[in-house]
């Protein structure tokens, strides 16, 4: 299994391009990021080269974080702000060496936060195929994020089949879908290549994979992935130790 390090959580309190050093040393297989916009891009891809890792993945940026907002993708009224966040993120992307940009799609409801979250993924589409990136949309769990639009598989592969993009695919974190809905094997074969990156952390704390509600090394025995997956988690312990002991066979 290839695991990336999410460097939003894990080796937090290392400035961003000596973050990738440590994932790199503790033997990660790549590395993803949460907002990585305060670090020029040039520079993160100059890190991703020296360590030979990967750059999978970002986030547009949330808004208002501090008035608890979590991204704009969906929020009528917000669309030139939206597109903006997207521009961005694409653009990052590209000159940084990042594969896909996850579209956060915000605190909203109803037909007109879908056709204004549709809309908003085509047009990151349209700008990610010409960069030759992927681009992701991720069902939250509204324990941590109440009202987020987008929480579970169904409505994710509803949206995925009406934007009708090469480009668009889900992006499964087990956290969040343990919380709203579980049966993962199920849901992750009937998914299939609508899948475009996963991510694990324990449940219901979101600390490393190996305890708690999940038996991953039993799910993925059990699936047809073969993608990276995201190790999005909160540390207890370095890194490198927890994935050490992961990989041991069983």
């Amino acid at each position: 299994m290839r695991i990336s390090a999410n460097l939003g959580f894990l080796y937090a309190d290392l400035p961003m391009v000596e973050r990738i050093a440590a994932a790199a040393r503790d033997g990660f297989d790549a590395v993803e990021f949460h907002w990585p916009y305060d670090t020029d891009p040039d520079a993160l891809r100059a890190a991703l080269d020296t360590a030979g890792l990967s750059g999978l993945g970002l986030n547009t940026r949330r808004g208002d974080a501090e008035g608890g907002e979590f991204g704009l993708g969906a929020m009528p009224g917000r669309e030139a702000e939206a597109r903006a966040h997207i521009e961005e993120a694409i653009a990052y992307a590209a000159t940084a060496g990042i594969g896909a940009v996850h579209v956060m799609a915000g605190k909203a409801d109803g037909a007109e936060a879908d056709k204004v979250f549709t809309e908003n993924l085509a047009h990151a589409c349209a700008l990610a195929g010409q960069a030759g990136l992927t681009v992701l949309i991720e069902p939250i769990n509204w324990r941590d994020v109440p009202g987020y639009f987008l929480a579970g598989t169904g409505q994710a592969r509803r949206i995925v089949e009406q934007v009708n993009r090469s480009e668009l695919r889900i992006m499964y974190d087990f956290y969040h879908m343990q919380i709203m809905q579980g049966d993962h094997v199920r849901c992750i074969e009937e998914l299939g290549d609508l899948i475009g990156h996963m991510q694990i952390a324990s449940v219901p704390d979101r600390a490393e994979p190996d305890n708690g509600e999940l038996d991953f090394a039993w799910i993925f025995q059990r699936t047809t992935w073969r993608g990276y997956v995201g190790a999005e988690y909160h540390p207890r312990q370095p890194p490198g130790e927890w994935l050490s002991r992961f990989r041991q066979p069983r």
